[in-house]
């Protein structure tokens, strides 16, 4: 069987390998050309089970609020004329409650989990050319506030088996000699990893290639023809226009999803939630451990004897426009936690920028759609996309070859929101 895969950042060659894996000749489609920088890149490359709570959670919305009149602060959204984005927005606030916590944090925790066990599998079979790295992650608080915050967040975690441990400035200071700190605390999570994302989208894409896989770059789905229930071919533009046409097909296209769908009648509404990076390559220390800066909702990954620094969340739609003031909250926060050093240290370097594919209610979109019994989204997984890249094409490959999923993913259901 012939699966189209529409989509080439880590979900899409995530969910390439698994089915390559299971027999299936496979066909990725991207609007992007080979050598792109999209959403899969530049992030963090964190896998967290830490991260078991969903965006949309109750205190979220006020934050926000207060947040996005700060041109600085890690939140925005670009005032514009938009009736998705006020839909999205108001399904985000319905959604933010304890009991929607309550429903997804152990889905969260499985996934999470389970991708790190794959992603060890992964990194044994490529002799960890994509450097994983089993350390753990740290939330440095400055205030005795966030700690207690935080502190609370690390109780839950135990009670659903994530193990977490509140530590002082001195036990991180021993955890971590790399790299001078200046909080009030931190809390550690030992099952948390962090990854080089880049060369894991070029091991893995190299990899396809030799396997046999088909890659059509540079190309943009317009549209899906469909027949009696079923899709039988997608539309292309670009350097090989006409149509593609497949068995299966699974839909992993990230902010553009949401548009392909309505062609196909599905409602899988999405913001883009940009987010900036920059990289380091001769800091003045690297951190052995990854982490974020709780207050400033900066990431902090060590990627080789680089360090990258990623954060915020700007809802501006679909564009490429860089704002220097979300790069400047950035890097005005990495003195504040760790003193050695500068703003200045960040002077010249080119920010990188990608857009997140953000559903309302903080969970992805996966799964099989009651409309058309030939698709698969697999989408929407906002900040989490490397996380939860390897458990998503995982449970791709089972559902296209009609395996059952050790994970029941009913929450995530595509058509949760028609």
């Amino acid at each position: 069987m012939h699966v189209a895969v529409l989509g080439g950042g880590v979900i899409g060659l995530m969910t390439a390998w698994s089915a390559r894996r299971r027999g299936f000749t496979v066909t990725v489609v991207d609007r992007q050309p080979s050598q792109r920088d999209g959403c899969s890149f530049g992030n963090a490359g964190m896998l967290v089970p830490s991260h078991f709570i969903p965006l949309a959670a109750p205190g979220m919305v006020a934050l926000g609020l207060k947040w996005m009149w700060n041109p600085e602060s890690p939140f925005y959204i670009r005032p514009r004329a938009s009736w998705d984005l006020v839909r999205w927005a108001a399904r985000f606030w319905q959604a933010a409650t304890k009991a929607h916590v309550a429903r997804s944090a152990p889905l969260l925790r499985d996934l999470h989990l389970q991708s790190r066990l794959l992603y060890q599998q992964l990194a044994a079979e490529f002799g960890n050319e994509f450097g994983l790295v089993e350390a753990g992650l740290l939330m440095l608080c400055k205030t005795k506030k966030t700690l207690d915050e935080e502190t609370h967040v690390a109780e839950q975690a135990r009670e659903l088996g994530i193990p977490a441990e509140r530590l002082d400035p001195a036990e991180l200071a021993q955890l971590d000699p790399a790299i001078t700190m200046s909080v009030a605390g931190g809390i550690y999570f030992p099952r948390d990893c962090h990854l080089s994302p880049n060369r894991l989208m070029e091991g893995i894409e190299r990899r396809l290639a030799a396997e046999g896989v088909q890659f059509r770059w540079s190309t943009e789905v317009t549209g899906l023809r469909t027949e009696g229930g079923r899709i039988r071919a997608a539309v292309l533009a670009g350097e090989r226009p006409g149509e593609l046409e497949a068995d299966e097909f699974v839909l992993c296209g990230g902010v553009w999803s949401e548009a392909l769908g309505k062609g196909l009648e599905l409602s899988i509404p999405m913001q883009a939630g940009k987010g900036y990076s920059v990289t380091l390559e001769q800091p003045r220390q690297l951190p052995r451990l990854c982490s974020i800066l709780t207050e400033a909702r900066v990431a902090v990954t060590p990627m080789g004897s680089a360090l990258r620094l990623g954060g915020t969340m700007e809802l501006a739609g679909i564009n490429d426009r860089v704002d220097p003031r979300r790069v400047r909250g950035i890097t005005r926060a990495i003195p504040n936690y760790f003193p050695e050093f500068r703003e200045s240290d960040f002077s010249g370097l080119v920010p990188w920028h990608g857009l997140r594919p953000c559903s309302p209610d903080g969970l992805p979109y996966l799964g099989r759609t009651a409309r058309w019994n030939n698709l698969v989204v697999a989408t929407g997984h906002a900040m989490m996309g490397i996380s939860l890249g390897a458990v998503t094409g995982d449970i791709v490959g089972r559902l296209l070859s009609d395996e059952p999923t050790d994970i029941d993913v009913s929450l995530l259901s595509p058509d949760r929101y028609r």
